[in-house]
């Protein structure tokens, strides 16, 4: 099989206002500078763009705007999981109707406590309500135990090709791989550790702030192709520094905050967040720009 996903694909926010719009200015604005950057894809509403957390209209309006903005020029996952299966079975088929490129889904809701072989089931409903490629979305928060046996069971399963991989589990990443060569589409999940998936067989990284240092991961993942090692950890060093900070004041947030401040009105996050003062953003900004201002 040829993996049908490689490279560097921000995980994109969702920009809306007050009143829950989706701004569509913004998406455009958004996906044209990280195209212009060098992003070979995108995934839409998965928990950067706050998916499970947005009305259905509002995801349906995400994705549209998105695949609108994209128009052809990279490659898109639309992540369709949701807390109800019949919406995430309604949202698996819009995206196949909107153009997507493949879908994605967490599994059912941890809440539950579904077993391995209803998770399966659950997938299998997800992958027959679309004739696009499927992908399973390993979360450390969401997943059922023994992922890799529940991977074991989709890959039977006619247009199931992967996973994206959160786990931050190498050891059980690299098993995957070993186990399925080239027949899986393995793509890293933890921004900060893209290296590490990289070197255990990843095949492509999904990331939140690669919204903000497209340009840097994508350095990384040529020099990590080129076996120039040192200077992959070069870039992977200087990202995490960035991340920290980001972490520090709320990653999601701090991302749009500093986005907003770079032109791209980002909106809102999800109530309840609590806002932060201008002066406090305009520190982190500093911050920010200061770290990525820094040699390698």
């Amino acid at each position: 099989m040829i993996r049908k996903f490689t490279g560097i694909m921000p995980a994109l926010l969702t920009p809306y206002d007050e009143e829950g719009n989706i701004l569509k200015k913004s998406v455009f604005a958004l996906v044209d500078r990280l195209i212009a950057q060098g992003a070979d894809g995108f995934y839409i509403v998965g928990a950067t763009g706050e998916g499970v957390v947005l009305s259905l209209k509002q995801r349906i309006t995400m994705v549209e705007y998105t695949m609108e903005a994209i128009h052809g020029r990279v490659k898109a996952i639309v992540h369709t999981g949701s807390i109800n299966p019949d919406e995430a079975v309604e949202l698996t088929r819009h995206a196949e109707q909107a153009g997507a490129d493949a879908v994605s889904a967490v599994p059912p809701s941890y809440y539950f406590k579904y077993n391995n072989a209803e998770t399966v089931e659950y997938y299998k409903r997800l992958a027959g309500a679309t004739s696009l490629p499927f992908l399973m979305y390993a979360t450390p928060a969401l997943s059922t135990e023994g992922v890799n046996d529940i991977i074991n069971e989709l890959i039977k399963v006619e247009n199931f090709i992967g996973l994206k991989d959160t786990r931050a589990n190498y050891f059980e990443m690299w098993k995957l791989r070993e186990q399925h060569g080239d027949s899986i589409n393995i793509i890293n999940g933890p921004d900060e550790t893209l290296l590490c998936g990289l070197t255990m067989g990843a095949d492509a990284g999904i990331g939140t702030t690669y919204n903000l240092m497209q340009d840097l991961f994508g350095a990384l993942y040529k020099a990590f192709l080129a076996k120039d090692i040192i200077l992959a950890q070069r870039y992977q060093t200087k990202i995490n520094r960035v991340i920290k900070t980001l972490l520090d004041n709320n990653a999601l947030r701090a991302c749009k905050e500093y986005l907003t401040a770079k032109g791209i009105d980002m909106g809102i996050t999800r109530f309840p967040r609590a806002r932060r003062s201008q002066d406090e953003i305009n520190a982190m900004v500093r911050t920010i720009d200061t770290q990525l201002a820094l040699p390698l």
